[in-house]
Formats: structure tokens, sequence, C-alpha cells
């Protein structure tokens, strides 16, 4: 946070994004429907996955999906789900994750109580434009996907993790409110500061050549702050 700013606002751009249904998780039917209704493409569009129609997340094999959806300019940024087991397989492969309307509640036994209702989820906050020098984006109680460049002297915070889509070279504050197990992921690292859960880390010297301006994720290892190449 700059000590000497005397005042600011928090604004947001919130963008509607496409979803992809997958009916199924075999990757062979998945990537052949693909390469008949997609052409190979330089350019790229953001999707979310719909994953509704899937009932095991270990079944589909995004290690395999994901390049090959990219290669056809279906960029995948988040996975949605009523079922909280896909948030796992979000976190693996650096995506954020959206509960769907009515989610699944296993039955409690007759002798069991009930549990008291989970609080409502909170929505990925998702911004479309490059975040400026000077400015600040919190998403409150969630997640953050930023779509466009961070610049020097921006700043990103969510009390969930962050993701950025593109040139990260401000400052990035996940877990604002202590959580953890947030991470942040960019894929292009030249940050000038990170924070996890308050463990932060200035950038004042070069940045390792197996990270500067490549895929990265930051997280919290044994209270320790980590930064390691996405694909590796």
């Amino acid at each position: 946070m700059s000590q000497t700013a005397t005042a600011f606002d928090i604004k947001s751009a919130s963008l509607d994004l496409l979803a992809l249904h997958l009916k199924t998780a075999d990757a062979d039917a998945l990537i052949a429907s693909l390469e008949e209704r997609f052409a190979v493409s330089d350019e790229t569009e953001a999707f979310v996955l719909d994953l509704d129609a899937l009932a095991d997340p270990d079944a589909l094999d995004l290690g395999r999906l994901l390049p090959a959806f990219a290669r056809r300019g279906v960029r995948a940024v988040a996975l949605r789900h009523p079922d909280e087991r896909f948030a796992a397989l979000a976190r693996r492969f650096g995506l954020a994750y959206s509960p769907t309307a009515g989610a699944r509640v296993h039955e409690p036994k007759a002798e069991t109580p009930r549990p008291a209702e989970a609080p409502a989820a909170v929505p990925t906050l998702i911004v479309d434009k490059p975040v400026r020098a000077g400015q600040q984006i919190y998403a409150k109680g969630g997640d953050l996907v930023v779509l466009a460049m961070v610049s020097a002297g921006a700043e990103v915070i969510a009390d969930g993790s962050i993701h950025v889509y593109s040139h990260l070279r401000g400052r990035a504050l996940a877990g604002a409110r202590g959580n953890t197990s947030s991470r942040i992921f960019t894929y292009a690292m030249e940050a000038e500061l990170v924070s996890i859960a308050g463990v932060y880390r200035t950038i004042e010297q070069a940045l390792p050549a197996s990270i500067k301006g490549r895929p990265t994720q930051v997280y919290l290892e044994n209270e320790r702050l980590v930064m390691s190449a996405l694909g590796e």
C-alpha cells in the first residue's frame, strides 16, 4: 500500500465470459470436436469451462486439454462446477473456480445432525482492462482474475488467489485476510512486490531466468514465500 496516498478509489471492470460446456471427460472426443469447430489461431479468447455435466474431477485430463484448447484460441481462465472437489482441480492448473447455482450437498445419515448452511459463495472478480500505475483493485472475499497487464505502480489485492493473464509488473497481495492457501499466478512475472497472507517479498534484484517474464506461481510453503515456474 502506498504510504503517500491521501485518497483513493477501488474500481473494477467486469466481463461476461463465454462458457464452454464440456459434456464428456473423454479427452480424445473433446479434442476431435474442438478441431472440427475451431481453427488453429494466434488470437485467444477467455472462456469459463462449465463442467456441470461431469461427476469426477480426476477423470478430466486438463494437462492435455488446456494446451489443445489454447492452440485453437480457447484460453481457459476458470472452472465452474457445483461440487467443490473441482476447486482443487482448478488450483492445480492455476485457474479460478466458481460454483454454479444449486451446489450438490451430500445428505447426512439420519442420525447425523444436518450441518449449518454454508455462506453464499463470493463470485470471482474479473477485470478485463489494464490496471495502470496508481490504480488499486481489491477482490473482497474471493479470487481476482485480471485479463490484461498490471503496470508498475499498480496494486492488485484479493482475499483469495490472484490470476494475471498477462504481465504482472506492479504489486500483488493474495490472501489479504490471512488465507495461507491463496496463490498468485501470472503469465509473465515482473512484479515489484508479491505477498501471500502478509508474508511478502519485494523484487529489488533481478529475478532468476527461470521465472523472469515467464508463467509463474507464488505460494506459501512452511511460512516461506516460494516462486516457481508453472508447468515444471
